[in-house]
């Protein structure tokens, strides 16, 4: 129809219009009396033909030909009321709802139940009640939609899926023609009914209305009239009285009731927890049938029946690799957080594959409960595709005082099976050398149990000191994981250092080098109860270590390394945390010059007291170098700051290092500053620039500091 003007368009719900074209009928004159006459006239063919001759006469064809000299004294498609469809027929008492339950998400473009007829007298009170067809200018124009009289039982999922689905917030911000809008707020309004059926609102209808709302604007109202809430009357779940002593436990996990709406939605979830709770109770063969629902319209009702096969109640056999390839049977027992004969759990099932997927070796993982040979057991089926197991990666980071640093590893993850790596890494930097082979064998005796053994060779010029290093260290530790992060973790091992170092010596008042020989046990317990571990929002971690260690120089001596780090974070905006951090060290039991400066207690730098150098805190030599510490102290704030994928943090730190053998808070150097973050899928990216408050002899104007992850 053709649309002009400004003001409102009613596109209430109505019957499709179908108006016949009349058609003309001609008739061949020469055909009809070849017919009448049944022979060919040959004299007829030859004559001339004379325009100005008489028509012949029409055909007999039993039906009065109009007279084409009168014009029409109206038009016939006028009356559009004469080509109405037919009053429908009135829905039946019961209707069966084939929806496809599954369906029932968000994000779902099927079935949404039964599309009702819409009773007779209804229409004719929709069409009775419709305003006349406004007139509105052709736009294109822009256009908001809006939605009254839901109900306020509807759940939060109908205006979600509404918003995914709606043809009308598809295009929404682009300017439209009217009759597109139309056109789409008609679809919406449909749209509309069968999702409110799947809230248990079977009787719904919605009426589609455009408002002129400006020049170049118009409002779509979705008028709702929601009608009765459709409540079970009954429920039956046939088949599971077969779970025996489990049946009421099984009964009572449907969470669905007689008297709760009919509501898709309702049943899906209702569904969802029986069948949990079943294969957490020793049911790994547990299934239910299609629910099928019924509505009685005239008592505004419906059922439910779906049906239930136990399967039978299991206990867990043997785990059965179907390749050898990678891992064994006794190594996935080992991995695995269960036993033979302890009760099938889905969820244990579940937690073997994510462990199997976080070994690094596996791309793929498909467990499956197969029937054992021993009465009530179920054994497992692995079945595993490997991964890549060669690794290259590389660092690179620059911090004032340490210089640039870039650092490069290789890994093979299976070089001696099963999960025995080997690495060979080094960095390259303006201050440090370092060559490393480690050897790592993972869930060794223990799942998450990690062995390892390393052999380091290090060359370390810093202003606190030169040191050549060649160290010997193996540990035993439970390690936390991105797919699994743990609250509580430890290690424990011995380590034999070679280290010869030049720096001050205190007792002779000048530079010196000297020759250390270590024998260490370091050990650590920490705690972690935080929401993530690379970018933690909330909750704190506490952590201590422990070292007892002797060292030769010349005699031997014995001291103990100690140090104890706590951190919170604590979000007060959706976008704001605020993170504060403390550090405590202390050296006891031998004089501070009987220490390798390597093994001394230092602050400063990108890790510690932004603003200075690396480093460059605590007491120094004439020369203004630093020569460590046996006490320390730290403390850091930050307000991290994100916008999407950036974020900026200012932050405070304090910091003092001191000879004696724990922390003072007597003499603390400050530093402020600014950081940039770039949230990176594998970790915050940061680059923090500070300024020391109350520098000491050679601290410069700004520090910065550059590299992967948080401060802390």
């Amino acid at each position: 129809m053709p649309w002009t003007g400004l003001g409102e368009l009613g596109l209430g719900r109505r019957r499709a219009v179908f108006v016949p074209l009349a058609a003309m009928l001609c008739a061949c004159p020469a055909a009809a009396l070849a017919q009448q006459d049944g022979q060919a006239d040959d004299d007829f063919l030859d004559a001339p033909l004379d325009p100005d001759a008489p028509l012949a006469p029409l055909p007999d064809l039993g039906v009065d030909w109009p007279d084409l000299g009168t014009p029409l004294a109206e038009d016939p498609l006028a009356d559009e009321g004469a080509f109405d469809d037919p009053p429908s027929a009135e829905p039946l008492a019961e209707e069966t709802v084939p929806a496809n339950l599954s369906d029932a998400s968000p994000d779902f473009d099927a079935d949404f139940g039964p599309d009702l007829a819409l009773p007779s007298d209804a229409l004719a009170a929709q069409e009775a009640t419709e305003p006349a067809a406004p007139v509105i200018g052709d736009g294109p124009f822009a256009y908001d939609v809006n939605l009254t009289g839901l109900p306020d039982a509807v759940t939060g999922k109908l205006r979600e899926r509404f918003d995914a689905l709606s043809t009308l917030k598809a295009s929404d911000g682009d300017r439209s023609f009217a009759g597109q809008i139309a056109r789409r707020a008609t679809d919406d309004a449909e749209l509309l009914e069968r999702l409110l059926r799947i809230d248990g609102y079977y009787d719904a209808l919605v009426y589609s209305q455009l408002n002129g709302a400006g020049e170049n604007s118009v409002s779509v109202e979705l008028n709702v009239e929601p009608g009765s809430l459709y409540h079970f009357q009954r429920i039956t779940l046939p088949g599971i009285n077969a779970a025996g002593s489990d049946t009421e436990r099984l009964r009572s996990a449907f969470t669905l009731n007689v008297g709760d709406p009919v509501n898709q939605d309702l049943v899906v979830a209702a569904r969802t927890s029986l069948t949990s709770t079943a294969e957490e109770s020793g049911y790994p063969f547990f299934e239910t049938g299609e629910p099928e629902i019924v509505v009685d319209r005239s008592a505004d009702s419906g059922t439910l029946d779906m049906t239930v096969t136990s399967g039978g109640r299991f206990v867990f056999g043997r785990i059965v690799p179907r390749r050898n390839d990678l891992f064994g049977a006794r190594h996935l027992s080992r991995i695995a957080r269960f036993d033979e004969g302890d009760i099938f759990r889905r969820s244990d099932v579940q937690d073997l594959n994510s462990a199997l997927i976080a070994t690094g070796l596996v791309s793929k993982v498909d467990i499956e409960p197969v029937a054992s040979d021993r009465p009530g057991e179920v054994d497992l089926a692995v079945d595993i595709d490997p991964a890549p197991p060669r690794t290259i990666a590389g660092e690179i980071g620059y911090g004032t005082g340490e210089g640039f640093r870039v650092e490069a590893s290789w890994e093979h993850r299976n070089f001696f099976p099963p999960e025995g790596a080997l690495r060979v890494n080094g960095v390259l930097g303006t201050r440090e050398q370092l060559a490393g082979l480690t050897y790592r064998r993972n869930n060794f005796y223990g799942r998450d149990r990690v062995l390892t053994a390393r052999v380091l060779a290090r060359n370390a010029r810093l202003d606190a000191f030169d040191a050549r290093t060649i160290s010997i260290s193996a540990n035993y530790e439970r390690l936390t994981t991105l797919i699994f992060q743990k609250r509580w973790t430890w290690f424990a091992g011995p380590e034999i250092l070679y280290t010869q170092e030049k720096a001050y010596n205190l007792a002779l008042g000048a530079q010196d080098r000297q020759t250390f020989y270590i024998g260490a046990f370091p050990s650590g317990l920490f705690y972690d109860g935080t929401d993530n571990l690379l970018d933690p929002t909330r909750g704190f971690r506490l952590g201590g270590t422990l070292s007892p260690e002797i060292s030769f120089l010349g005699a031997a001596d014995g001291y103990a390394r100690m140090q104890l780090d706590a951190s919170v974070y604590q979000p007060i905006r959706d976008d704001v945390v605020i993170a504060g951090r403390a550090r405590f060290g202390a050296i006891s039991g031998t004089e501070l010059g009987l220490i390798a400066p390597s093994r001394r207690n230092y602050a400063g730098g990108g890790g510690s007291v932004r603003g200075y150098g690396f480093q460059r805190i605590g007491p120094r030599d004439p020369s203004g170098n630093p020569i460590g510490g046996r006490g320390l102290a730290e403390f850091s704030l930050e307000a991290r700051y994100r916008f999407g994928n950036f974020g900026v943090v200012p932050f405070i730190d304090a910091g003092s290092v001191t000879t004696a053998q724990f922390p003072d808070l007597s003499n603390l150097q400050y530093g402020v500053g600014l950081g940039l973050r770039y949230y990176s899928d594998f970790g915050p990216i940061r680059i923090d620039v500070g300024t020391p408050l109350n520098p000491g002899p050679g601290d410069g104007p700004i520090a910065v500091a550059v590299s992967l992850g948080q401060a802390f």
